[in-house]
């Protein structure tokens, strides 16, 4: 009786492991794949967050993309998003939980430089490889960390850019400065300042505003009185799209200039027809006018339901460009899983890697070399903006 209870047990057991051993995987061999994670820390939620899930979404996608690389060798790349709020203690909070998880190789992050710095110390400590889309503030890598690097230009290379375009295009002679007081903000905004002032304009005023503030009127007022020929504004599309907004309300229709922070669908939505004669510098460039930028596109469009962001484009290459290192990694450690070490050492190698937005080669610091920046115009409440020109590094 015993006997006969039994045989028929062991013959469900041996068909539910036959089961489970062969839909474990998703291998053609049967073999099961050993998992990697790369994390991405942006703001999802809050003010920032049309930016940070544009990076989040990009970053996804390339993991899609390197899926095939990746089971060849045995193995999984799995993203692992994390909502750093544009909250520097959050972000810090984030990078001891990333690294604590083993698993994780490598991070696409941050959007917010202020964000971006205190976290990376954390990053730094426990050799977890950083490629920025969005950091610009200088002081990211002049810090000398083996962790860090950026696809995108810096503040030093952005704010100068902005002001030539300024004074020399649109031939603005009194300018007032507005900015948000944050690593980005005010680095941005001192480094246009410079520069504006060293060709020939004159700064009129130069205040700061907090973050997560609604009403301008006093700045704003302030500005107007000082009759400037153009406004510029540190910071990103939260308070700038207000900021514009609040501007032309009092008669303010002078040019509007202002870093890749205004670089959103949102300074559109929140600014409305407001937003026409604003102009902006940035570090993405159009991805659309390559194939491979419109089937991006295309593709982004599908699967999320959403047109791409300027930020779009740079996660994806982020995440291109960290994937990339951890496959080189891989190979150069005979196939078995590399250290965070080895990533960290791969990513700061990588040279002449051709991105969908741009080339990245790393220098001795971790700045691209092939870093640019662009001028866009509104022309109407609607994005993406015009492009006026785009701007390569000379030195």
């Amino acid at each position: 009786m015993k006997l006969k209870r039994f045989i028929p047990l062991m013959a469900v057991l041996a068909l539910v492991v036959g089961l489970l051993a062969g839909c474990g995987s998703g291998s053609s061999s049967g073999k099961s794949l050993k998992v990697i994670k790369i994390a991405t820390q942006t703001p999802l939620s809050g003010g920032s967050a049309t930016l940070g899930n544009a990076i989040k979404l990009g970053a996804q996608l390339s993991v899609q993309d390197y899926k095939a690389k990746f089971a060849k060798l045995g193995y999984k790349v799995v993203l692992a998003p994390y909502d750093d709020m544009a909250d520097p203690k959050k972000g810090v909070s984030n990078a001891q939980d990333i690294a604590s998880d083993n698993s994780i190789l490598g991070i696409v992050g941050h959007l917010n430089s202020g964000v971006a710095i205190p976290s990376s110390s954390v990053y730094e400590q426990n050799h977890i490889a950083m490629v920025s889309p969005a950091n610009t503030a200088v002081e990211l890598t002049e810090r000398g960390l083996k962790s860090v690097n950026r696809i995108c230009a810096r503040d030093d290379f952005q704010g100068p850019a902005g002001a030539n375009y300024a004074v020399k295009t649109l031939k603005a002679k009194k300018i007032f400065i507005i900015q948000d007081k944050t690593a980005y903000g005010s680095g941005l905004a001192s480094a246009f300042r410079d520069e504006a002032k060293k060709l020939g304009a004159k700064i009129v005023g130069y205040e700061g505003i907090t973050v997560g503030e609604k009403d301008f009127s006093g700045v704003i007022s302030q500005a107007a009185a000082t009759k400037p020929d153009l406004l510029y504004f540190g910071g990103v599309y939260a308070e700038g799209g207000l900021i514009i907004k609040q501007a032309r309300q009092q008669g303010m229709n002078m040019p509007i200039m202002g870093g890749d922070g205004l670089d959103s669908s949102s300074t559109v939505s929140i600014a409305g027809p407001a937003v026409k004669n604003v102009y902006f510098s940035t570090v993405v460039g159009d991805v659309t006018k390559t194939e491979a930028g419109r089937k991006f596109a295309a593709d982004y469009k599908k699967q999320f339901g959403k047109d791409i962001e300027g930020y779009s484009a740079y996660g994806y290459d982020c995440g291109g460009v960290l994937q990339q290192a951890i496959l080189n990694a891989i190979k150069k450690n005979g196939g078995k899983l590399p250290t965070r070490a080895n990533v960290e050492t791969a990513v700061r190698d990588i040279h002449n890697y051709d991105g969908l937005a741009t080339k990245v080669d790393f220098d001795n610091k971790g700045d691209n070399k092939y870093a640019k920046i662009y001028i866009y115009k509104f022309d109407k409440a609607s994005y993406p903006a015009t492009e006026m020109t785009e701007i390569q590094k000379t030195k």
